[in-house]
């Protein structure tokens, strides 16, 4: 146990699972031609997060919902993150999940894995009687381009000064938030988006990786908060 307050803010696609769960129902339901135009737009800054979910669930003409809830099951989590969640409850760091992806299969992923306590954020996903996917946006705001699911706001509205906040991700739906955290914990294009502006992180392969750079951060006598993310979140304290 430590008496420093994390809090652990988790991406979900690509971090929690193996796969971007949201990316390959795309490349299942959707010509990879169309996905990878629509993705590309998305990269370049030519559209937004939302604008990139709305037209490729406008995109997929059907879905049979049995295939569809099958493809999920599919998804396998990274094998570490078992331990890396009774590490953090052993050690009562709040655990949020922040997610650019969709309830529809977060739901039911997590459920299958025993850790539909923990909370999260995401965008919302229906399947119409015709298998039409239908996305809501609750948590959208247009000052958060890289990601529909404003991970930024969320951070801000579950944390406070006293806390060290933590983030652990691996793309571009990331990109916004990691600017109002102290650590950041990163791989994959999150992790070459850190290097270009570089902001520090501390790269990772899976959450193993995670639990031994805490623990090291645990023992420090004298844990300093990252002053540019101090700066982010008076700013953002301030807007709000």
């Amino acid at each position: 146990m430590t008496d420093k307050q994390f809090k652990i803010f988790l991406d979900f696609d690509g971090t929690i699972t193996r796969n971007d769960v949201g990316e390959e129902i795309f490349k299942k339901f959707l010509s990879e031609n169309v996905v990878n135009k629509i993705v590309e737009d998305l990269l370049t800054d030519r559209i937004s997060a939302r604008e990139c979910w709305e037209s490729l669930c406008k995109s997929v003409q059907a879905i049979d919902k049995n295939e569809f809830d099958k493809f999920i099951h599919s998804q396998e989590v990274d094998p570490t993150l078992h331990r890396f969640v009774d590490y953090c409850e052993k050690n009562d760091f709040q655990i949020f999940v922040l997610s650019d992806g969709f309830d529809y299969y977060i739901e039911k992923i997590l459920k299958r894995e025993n850790l539909d306590h923990l909370k999260y954020f995401s965008n919302r996903l229906t399947l119409s009687d015709e298998g039409k996917l239908l996305p809501l946006f609750p948590f959208y705001n247009a000052d958060c381009r890289s990601s529909a699911n404003c991970k930024r706001n969320h951070i801000i509205e579950n944390s406070s000064e006293v806390d060290f906040t933590v983030f652990i991700g691996d793309g571009n739906s990331d990109n916004d938030a990691i600017q109002y955290v102290d650590f950041i914990f990163a791989k994959d294009d999150l992790l070459k988006f850190c290097e270009i502006r570089r902001i520090t992180y501390f790269p990772i392969k899976n959450f193993d990786d995670v639990i031994s750079r805490l623990n090291e951060l645990s023992t420090k006598k004298r844990l300093k908060k990252r002053h540019q993310a101090e700066l982010k979140r008076r700013e953002a304290y301030i807007i709000e």
